[in-house]
């Protein structure tokens, strides 16, 4: 058995700038990652991304979260013209309530509400590392791409043909 209490444990750096606490690692979870989440009003967990091999679960626990969705998932085509997202919704999540989201499928978190959010967020297996966004590859047209880095600055690379786009939408829409 392992235990802890989450405030001390110190906040780990996250690209978005809001407070996260990793919680894996102090009750050493091997299949699950599980952080901790504080936003203040206007912040976003993240871009539209999805996850092609992890689920994911938010519990919400202070405040309201707004998530936005896509009505396809990874390695599909999106938009009924062969290509691209489709329109994307919203869902609302108050306190005491739970989300859930498939392998796959795209999501966006964020504070819409007119207090801090607090939840937690889980996701299993443990190591989500492959990250997919929204955006379709010019040279086959699937819909979705991995970030990468090239030469120090964000791209993304198609995980079918390997088509590098070095001028993607900017990384607040991912």
């Amino acid at each position: 058995m392992e235990r802890v209490d989450i405030d001390p444990v110190e906040p780990s750096p996250y690209e978005t700038g809001v407070e996260r606490r990793s919680l894996s690692d102090p009750l050493e979870t091997d299949g699950v990652a599980l952080n901790r989440y504080r936003l203040a009003t206007g912040e976003r967990l993240s871009g539209l991304h999805a996850h092609p091999e992890q689920e994911e679960v938010f519990v919400v626990l202070a405040g309201e979260a707004t998530f936005e969705t896509l009505g396809w998932r990874v390695g599909e085509r999106g938009a009924s013209d062969g290509g691209g997202p489709d329109a994307a919704s919203e869902v609302v999540v108050e306190s005491g309530g739970a989300i859930r989201f498939a392998p796959g499928e795209f999501q966006a978190g964020r504070n819409a509400g007119d207090s801090a959010l607090v939840l937690l967020a889980i996701g299993a297996p443990r190591d989500g590392s492959d990250v997919r966004v929204p955006a379709t590859c010019p040279e086959c047209g699937r819909g979705d791409t991995r970030p990468v880095s090239s030469d120090g600055e964000d791209a993304l690379r198609c995980p079918d043909c390997g088509e590098v786009v070095t001028d993607p939408p900017p990384r607040e829409e991912w």
